[in-house]
């Protein structure tokens, strides 16, 4: 029987064992981030032995690459919050004009902003909870219109800035945003992966994560896709850690769920086959 998640317009299937890895290059490790290209294939970018792996839509396996060179995601040292480039940088986005932002937020707490030459053109933010400040940066994600989003996982929010950083609002009502994708088309929609509950008190607390919600450019919440507490079954999450959509608005889920087995079973070994990729196809 499938596994629908959401309603009304925002409806999903959840499909099951969708990508198809050939043996030996089971990942057996977090999916950190996703990515799709136009022709709609898939890049899972994971922690693994084949860092990333590449697949169609329909999860055939076409190649992989970066092995020996990818260590684990978000890592590249320079003193703790220094505000300097980089500590351990979590994404990249791109504007417009070709411009590069970079969270920078595993011990720091900036957006770097590059310019297509890779000259270091400005940065901001600083560790707090006030408007503009970060408290773990952890993707980020451009507009059309050159406004620049940004995960503030800690502080449980969305913050929208101008392409120099100066503070306009913040998405508030969703717990740990991790994952941040903007679909862009006719309607643009955003798509924030919620880890959930970090601390035993609230790791089988419902209705906080892990899911994914569905945002309009307004910051108006349009679907939650998951309500129950993190699991092994169909329909779950452990912990959504990067987004992307392809054309037909079908989801990719990239999970560290190996991450978070360890964190909330600690000497218990994950079961075999834990998954770490997901596929959400839209229903028609």
């Amino acid at each position: 029987m499938p596994i629908i998640l959401g309603t009304g317009a925002y409806r999903y299937e959840v499909v099951d064992d969708w990508a198809k890895l050939p043996p030996g290059r089971e990942f057996n490790a977090d999916v950190a981030a996703v990515g799709v290209d136009t022709q709609d294939r898939v890049y899972a970018f994971n922690r693994g032995q084949h860092p990333m792996v590449v697949f169609d839509r329909d999860g055939n396996f076409l190649r992989s690459w970066g092995e020996g060179v990818f260590r684990r995601a978000h890592g590249v040292p320079t003193p703790y919050m220094s505000g300097e480039p980089f500590h351990r940088c979590t994404h990249t986005a791109l504007s417009p004009q070709g411009d590069l932002y970079v969270s920078d937020g595993y011990g720091n707490a900036r957006v770097h902003t590059y310019a297509p030459n890779g000259t270091l053109l400005r940065s901001w933010g600083e560790p707090g909870t006030d408007p503009g400040q970060f408290n773990i940066a952890h993707n980020i994600c451009c507009d059309a219109d050159g406004w620049v989003y940004v995960a503030d996982r800690e502080n449980h929010r969305v913050q929208v800035f101008d392409g120099h950083g100066t503070y306009e609002t913040q998405w508030n009502n969703m717990h740990r945003p991790s994952g941040l994708f903007l679909a862009r088309g006719a309607q643009p929609r955003f798509y924030v992966g919620e880890i959930g509950g970090g601390m035993p008190v609230n790791y089988e607390m419902p209705n906080v994560g892990p899911r994914i919600s569905i945002y309009s450019p307004k910051g108006e919440m349009l679907a939650r896709l998951g309500q129950r507490p993190a699991g092994l079954e169909r329909g779950q999450f452990m912990s959504p850690h990067g987004l992307a959509v392809d054309s037909r608005g079908d989801i990719y889920v990239g999970e560290v769920s190996y991450t978070n087995w360890r964190n909330r079973y600690k000497d218990q070994a994950p079961p075999a086959g834990l998954r770490s990729l997901q596929k959400l196809v839209k229903v028609r």
